[in-house]
């Protein structure tokens, strides 16, 4: 028995010494991104929440956070979470729940995200309804409709309406070309995006032109791109140095400006190549000597590139 002991006693010896010689073994670890990426997640509308109070099972709920940000909750009714991270709602429910507790132990975790379903309509490559990411914005509805329309002009105005009703413009011409991400606005379940198509405006080109009359054009449209519409051919014989434009101006008064649109084309100014407005009357008168040979190609390219 005595020997039996010993040996024993040796074995355990030994044993101790080894666990003591070899380094200690660190648990198994998953990647931490996945946590640092919950953690730095903001609730949006439609995000299912599990909020859990230790001890008092009665306040551990399931909510769903409606589209005004709020969710409703036992006790407290409704409480405002989105914008918030998992850890800053919980402290939000702690906060609220000390009129009821003492000292609560509150825990907020993010059960599912919501994928709010957006309507996106007018001049956009193919409109209808989209099923985007809980945290979407504006752009992302656009580019879930395939991109905007045709648009040869400044970009319009889009108007983003939310499931309450409330409708604001925003700039597309800011957002998408001056790259203005101020104004990428947030979408939820319900909200309708609309992009008017191009605004069309008729003019009057007179004169040394193809087709003398009624000219439609878009906003951005300028005056080259008018007399292009018109139709310059060298046949038409016209004098670009001296176009006369006449314009209503606000106070009611017709102005008259003569503009040298050979210079425009020729130096690349654009103050000479002036923005058309509805309502305005252009006249080209013809040519007493020709003059600048290679104006009349440069016409009929934009000829064939405005018009359809």
């Amino acid at each position: 028995m005595r020997i039996v002991n010993g040996w024993l006693g040796r074995l355990a010896a030994a044993l101790f010494a080894l666990a003591v010689a070899l380094p200690a073994t660190a648990p198994a670890q998953t990647s931490s991104q996945p946590l640092a990426a919950a953690a730095a997640y903001t609730i949006h509308p439609g995000d299912q929440l599990g909020v859990q109070v230790f001890g008092d099972p009665t306040l551990t709920q399931d909510v769903m956070v409606l589209d005004d940000g709020t969710v409703v909750y036992p006790l407290l009714g409704s409480v405002h979470v989105a914008g918030e991270t998992a850890d800053q709602a919980a402290t939000t429910f702690k906060e609220r729940l000390l009129t009821y507790e003492r000292d609560p132990i509150v825990t907020v975790s993010i059960l599912k995200l919501g994928q709010p379903t957006v309507m996106v309509l007018g001049n956009v490559k193919n409109p209808g309804k989209y099923q985007l990411p809980s945290n979407a914005h504006l752009t992302d509805a656009i580019a879930a409709a395939g991109g905007l329309g045709p648009v040869n002009g400044l970009y319009p105005d889009a108007r983003v309406s939310g499931p309450n009703g409330n409708v604001t413009n925003v700039s597309l011409e800011r957002l998408l070309r001056d790259g203005d991400v101020s104004l990428d606005r947030a979408l939820s379940d319900g909200s309708v995006v609309y992009v008017p198509s191009p605004i069309t405006f008729n003019v009057d080109v007179l004169g040394a032109v193809d087709h003398p009359g009624k000219v439609q054009l878009e906003r951005g449209d300028t005056l080259s791109v008018a007399i292009a519409k018109a139709g310059n051919s060298a046949a038409a014989r016209a004098d670009l140095n001296r176009i006369f434009l006449t314009r209503l101006n606000p106070d009611g008064k017709k102005v008259t400006y003569r503009i040298d649109l050979y210079r425009a084309l020729q130096s690349g100014d654009s103050r000479y190549d002036v923005q058309m407005q509805k309502g305005d009357v252009v006249f080209v008168p013809q040519e007493t000597q020709r003059q600048g040979g290679f104006l009349y190609p440069l016409l009929y390219v934009l000829r064939k590139v405005f018009l359809p």
